[in-house]
């Protein structure tokens, strides 16, 4: 199985063509391996597998106690995997034109309200200092930006660019995007520059932003943790990360009035179908508004 002749062509169509990180790399192929695995064990060969194959393959996942997310993901790397055969003409029909993946209960993120944001932000700065400085200016700008954590973890002086408004972002799989930042994530972010306890960076670390003690780049994990305390004085019940504040940055614009398609490139999201789960109104504001607006329930 590991000697399969599609397998390291497959790896070097998704880094070098698709552009994906090592990391989803090592994911899609961990999901085609399983199946390889599974068809030694068959005696299937690759170019005979059928639709009533990848059937039985997924039931066997059940039987292991894979969970239906992760059968999920799989069927979604396989989907991958088997155009891409087509695309380059080693199979001429897609078995996995039928297959459909397991039903999952969508989970709707955890998200705070501007009033809470608020709130986070003067908690951290409780903590006085360069640090608690340092912390208002990362809670701002993950929710003024929606960026991941390891976006802001290495956001660099070359890659903002405050008096056009907007920061450089290189998300996953390295792909560049634009986002705007607000005036207040700005002032916040000079505030803690112009600290004159902000620490001295470590060679090669000169061109970040965000520095822990030591002189280095933070860590994710130190954001996180920082988040939390400030979440605990805040008196925020909900348990929250650092993507918490993501969330509530997608919520915020939909909620303003966004349209989804300008969240998802601020978001950098390669499909729509994962920014459409911030469609998370309340649906008692839902049905105040269709009762106000609709006209079959006016009463003029």
């Amino acid at each position: 199985m590991s000697d399969n002749p599609y397998i390291e062509k497959y790896i070097a169509y998704l880094r070098f063509e698709l552009g994906l990180s090592s990391n989803s790399c090592d994911a899609y192929s961990k999901d085609v391996k399983k199946l390889l695995s599974w068809l030694e064990v068959e005696h299937i060969e690759l170019e005979q597998v059928s639709y009533p194959h990848l059937q039985h393959f997924l039931s066997s996942l059940y039987d292991l106690g894979i969970q239906p997310r992760s059968v999920a993901r799989i069927v979604s790397g396989l989907r991958n995997f088997f155009k891409w055969l087509v695309l380059e003409g080693y199979i001429e029909v897609d078995p996995c034109e039928l297959l459909e993946s397991p039903k999952i209960g969508k989970h709707l993120p955890t998200y705070l309200s501007t009033d809470e944001v608020d709130r986070l932000i003067e908690a951290a700065g409780m903590r006085g200092g360069v640090e608690g400085q340092r912390n208002r200016a990362i809670i701002e700008t993950l929710f003024s930006c929606g960026l991941r954590v390891s976006e802001l973890c290495s956001l660099k002086f070359s890659d903002c660019f405050f008096e056009e408004g907007y920061i450089r972002i290189f998300g996953k799989g390295r792909k560049m995007r634009l986002v705007p930042i607000s005036e207040r994530a700005i002032a916040e972010i000079q505030l803690y520059l112009a600290h004159p306890n902000r620490p001295i960076p470590k060679r090669g670390e000169e061109d970040i932003i965000f520095l822990s003690n030591r002189g280095k780049a933070i860590s994710r994990i130190t954001v996180f943790v920082y988040i939390k305390e400030a979440a605990t004085i805040a008196g925020i019940k909900q348990t929250i990360s650092p993507h918490t504040l993501r969330h509530s940055f997608a919520t915020a614009l939909l909620e303003g009035g966004a349209g989804l398609q300008a969240i998802q490139l601020m978001l950098g999201h390669e499909d729509i179908a994962t920014t459409e789960i911030y469609t998370h109104l309340d649906k008692s504001q839902l049905r105040e508004q269709i009762e106000r607006y609709h006209p079959r329930n006016r009463h003029d």
